[in-house]
């Protein structure tokens, strides 16, 4: 193992990590950091996507179900995970041309497994946990750094959510002097970070919306099992929605929940699309008009949340990232929800919106590193900030 450069030689090169509720394959970005907090100056070399193969994204999605399943698969999965993991790694730096030796470390988020960050009764105790997998050490083995990992189980033993975490990188890389800016990214849950104009940490407030791509691909799969995903859009726009399926949709405690809250797969996974379902099959409604409805159901969340909980209201600025990015019905949908916000994604700003959050850990493992407190406990409710990360070395 070799010294931890990034303690001595600035701007460095740092790779960060994602892989999101859609078990879609690993993300991952390359960043020339310098600084910490707010003097952080950050700048995306490169960046890919490794997806999984049919086999494993299949056991990923098992795995994150609830379904009850032996401790070997979540043995077995946490290695093949960190594999993939390094996997990536490698090829980024292949593409990039650089070599290991150059990366000061890695901000790995894992895979999450299940989230409960409400404390449950569990063996006669009150307990609040969450489980991200993803073994560190084949990255660190192969690259020969050190390796973040594991960051949401601090805020979580601070009383918080443990989510979202990107609201304190936006901060850091989107905050406006002058506008009131949302930053919006939708994986398979779609989380906000609302930034008021001028505003400190204090300021920052973030939470999950609710759904985003993660209802969406489970019908394209019923649709047709060999989609991932509505692929532009293309079902979604072919529908109509359905008043009365989305407000089916709509009548759900969690959307009047105040912050801080976050979900998951184990609220939106495929008991809630049976639901659904069998709603669409007593209204009559095609395959198509389903998907249009629940596309709008992820605009109107999102727009729902502004309306009720931001401290600005609508925002004059929202940047939406992540793959519902890439669906056109679905911005349509939520430009028309949004009636005077300017709604753009990140390469409008210079960066690339399918690496965002992969790019957001490197730099939590940049804080974490410099022994900075980051998380956004007005986005995750902890106590009080806290030095999120497990360093592999």
């Amino acid at each position: 193992m070799r010294d931890f450069v990034w303690k001595g030689a600035e701007p460095v090169l740092a790779i960060g990590l994602m892989s999101g509720t859609s078990a879609d394959g690993v993300d991952a970005a390359l960043v020339e950091i310098s600084g910490c907090g707010r003097k952080t100056k950050a700048r995306q070399v490169a960046g890919l996507s490794i997806p999984y193969g049919a086999a494993m994204r299949e056991r990923l999605l098992r795995l994150a179900s609830g379904e009850s399943l032996p401790a070997r698969e979540f043995c077995l999965m946490n290695r093949l995970l960190g594999e993939r993991f390094a996997d990536a790694c490698e090829a980024l730096l292949a593409e990039a041309g650089v070599p290991r030796e150059r990366v000061a470390f890695v901000g790995s988020h894992g895979h999450t497994f299940w989230h409960a960050p409400v404390p449950e009764e569990y063996a006669g105790e009150s307990v609040a946990a969450t489980l991200q997998l993803g073994d560190p050490s084949p990255i660190s083995e192969r690259l020969g750094c050190p390796v973040v990992s594991d960051f949401r189980a601090r805020d979580v033993a601070a009383g918080g959510q443990g989510a979202p975490l990107v609201p304190y990188t936006d901060w850091l890389l989107f905050g406006s002097e002058t506008e009131n800016c949302a930053l919006q990214n939708i994986g398979g849950i779609a989380n906000i970070s609302l930034l008021p104009a001028g505003g400190g940490l204090d300021t920052v407030m973030g939470f999950d919306t609710g759904p985003g791509n993660m209802v969406m691909d489970q019908l394209a799969a019923r649709i047709d099992p060999a989609l991932r995903c509505d692929l532009d859009g293309r079902i979604a726009a072919s529908g109509r929605p359905s008043e009365a399926l989305l407000a089916f949709l709509m009548d759900d405690p969690y959307y009047a929940a105040r912050p801080p809250k976050t979900t998951g797969r184990e609220k939106y996974g495929p008991a809630y699309v049976e639901r659904l379902l069998a709603r669409a099959g007593e209204l009559g409604l095609a395959p198509a008009d389903v998907m249009a409805t629940a596309c709008l159901c992820v605009a109107r969340t999102i727009a729902l949340a502004c309306e009720r909980f931001s401290p600005f209201g609508l925002p004059q600025r929202m940047v939406v990232s992540g793959g519902g990015a890439r669906n056109p019905e679905l911005l349509r949908r939520i430009r028309e929800c949004l009636p005077g916000a300017r709604v753009c994604v990140p390469e409008d700003l210079g960066w690339d919106g399918d690496r965002k959050e992969a790019v957001a850990f490197a730099l939590l493992a940049n804080e974490c590193l410099h022994g900075v407190c980051n998380n956004a406990p007005g986005a995750t409710g902890a106590r009080h900030g806290v030095v999120m990360g497990q360093i592999s070395c």
